[in-house]
C-alpha cells in the first residue's frame, strides 16, 4: 500500500473517533482527544527512516507488542518511556489491526464523556 493511502485510512480512522482533532505536531500529521494520542511519521523521524506511527498505549502493551514482534514495533524516542508503542508501516501490515492500536491510544487519552460517546457508537 503506498504511503498516501496509508495516511489516508489511519487519518480517517483517527477522525472517526469522537471528538478529535488533526494538528501538525513537528510537520507530521497529530490526532489529540483531550491530549495527544498518536502521531503519524510518513517520512522517518530520526534513526527510524521509514514510515511509521507512534501512538499511547495502555500498560504493558508496550512490551508485549516489541517481545512479540521486534521487526515490527519499537519503543519511540521521547514517549517509549510513557509507554507509547512505535509501530512499523513500512511493510506488511494488518489495517483492522492498526484501527485496533488508534483506539487503544484513544482510550488511554479520553475523557470518560468521551469513552461514553465512543461506546455508545460501538454498540
Amino acid at each position: 500500500m503506498k504511503a498516501q493511502e496509508v495516511e489516508r485510512r489511519l487519518r480517517k480512522v483517527c477522525l472517526s473517533l469522537p471528538e478529535v482533532s488533526e494538528r501538525p505536531s513537528h510537520g507530521s500529521p497529530a490526532f489529540f482527544a483531550s491530549r495527544q494520542f498518536a502521531i503519524l511519521w510518513m517520512d522517518g523521524h530520526h534513526d527510524h527512516d521509514f514510515a511509521h506511527l507512534w501512538c499511547a498505549a495502555p500498560e504493558g502493551a508496550q512490551q508485549h507488542f516489541i517481545a512479540n514482534n521486534p521487526d515490527r514495533f519499537f519503543s519511540p524516542p521521547y514517549v517509549g518511556t510513557r509507554g507509547w508503542l512505535g509501530v512499523r508501516l513500512d511493510g506488511e501490515f494488518d489495517l483492522d489491526e492498526l484501527e485496533m492500536l488508534l483506539e487503544d491510544a484513544y482510550r488511554c487519552v479520553a475523557t470518560k464523556r468521551q469513552l461514553t460517546l465512543l461506546d455508545a457508537t460501538r454498540g
